[in-house]
């Protein structure tokens, strides 16, 4: 069980959601939240921007078979999985959780998880930094785009207004964070670590203020736990099938097993860090904790499940190692 140990941010979120559930910010309160969670977001994708090498992730781009497949899991296989899922509503599913499913289906691959276990796996950890990191940069105007092909419903719904909001909060923070790199990058690396923590309390910040609107709006009246665990069992269905289809695309393909464990931690994971802000600004405020809910429990699923697998791929290396000395 230790090897499976919950990741303290997810109880920090849980207990986010908690608080917001118990006392909700309403009225003038919700109103500075809101202010202050849209500069929380624009400071976000700015420090994403100043982190990010542009260069690393294009440069990325010759190893192009790997970050292809990567890419067709991430932003292909996810999302034809998600509308598969939309079969589930309404017996299995609600509306707004499989909202929330296409959505968490329609983002890209996390950065830092999917190169640490990349490398406890022994695995190419320069193809996952790419990789990653390439998805990240596409992420941030593919995602809005999907969202918006598979779940605009006109009225009510997601709208190009949305998408617009996602460029100018998200989008031009990001291309700032981008040019200013070659002046500030220096300072954010060697202030990474007091960065993430601005990075993770911004987060929470969005967490709370996203779930007490919902919590005003009546969102839990609308879930129960027999829809909390089969969302639950969806996202871990989800995850394998993802898993299973990397792992057997790249033996089939002939990728080296240092190129397949990269292919398999960057192609089956989903970004808490970006979603999240995503989901605030593109879904209404009454919708937006169901809409980030399944994300937040795929997250914790996701580096449970790689941790695991991570350690085996290892163990295996090391065993391969051994028998040829």
């Amino acid at each position: 069980m230790s090897r499976l140990r919950v990741d303290p941010y997810i109880v920090a979120l849980l207990l986010t959601v908690a608080v917001a559930s118990l006392l909700p910010a309403s009225g003038a309160v919700a109103t500075g939240f809101g202010h202050a969670t849209t500069i929380a977001i624009g400071l976000l994708f700015f420090l994403y921007g100043a982190r990010l090498s542009t260069r690393e992730a294009i440069d990325g781009l010759k190893h192009w078979r790997l970050h292809s497949l990567v890419f067709t899991a991430t932003f292909v296989l996810f999302p034809l999985l998600g509308l598969l899922c939309r079969l589930l509503v309404p017996w299995a599913l609600t509306p707004e959780l499989w909202t929330g499913l296409m959505f968490l289906c329609c983002l890209p691959s996390t950065v830092q998880s999917s190169i640490a276990f990349t490398s406890i796996a022994r695995g190419n950890v320069a193809a996952a930094i790419c990789s990653a990191s390439f998805s990240n940069l596409v992420g941030i105007v593919l995602t809005p785009l999907l969202v918006t092909v598979f779940l605009f419903t006109g009225a009510g719904g997601i709208s190009f207004g949305a998408v617009r909001d996602i460029m100018v909060q998200l989008l031009a923070p990001f291309i700032a964070g981008q040019l200013l790199r070659r002046w500030i990058g220096g300072f954010v690396t060697r202030h990474k670590k007091v960065l993430g923590y601005v990075d993770r309390g911004s987060i929470l910040l969005v967490v709370y203020a996203a779930f007490s609107e919902g919590v005003v709006a009546g969102i839990w009246g609308r879930l129960s736990w027999v829809s909390l665990v089969v969302l639950l069992a969806v996202n871990a269905v989800l995850l394998a099938i993802v898993m299973v289809a990397t792992t057997v695309a790249a033996r089939r393909l002939k990728f080296a097993t240092e190129d397949e464990i990269a292919i398999v931690f960057c192609g089956s994971k989903k970004s808490l860090a970006s979603g999240l802000p995503m989901g605030t600004v593109l879904f209404p405020a009454a919708t937006v904790g169901l809409a980030v809910l399944p994300l937040m429990l795929f997250h914790q699923l996701q580096l449970m499940v790689c941790a695991w697998l991570a350690r085996r791929y290892g163990a295996r290396k090391e065993a391969v190692a051994l028998a040829s000395a």
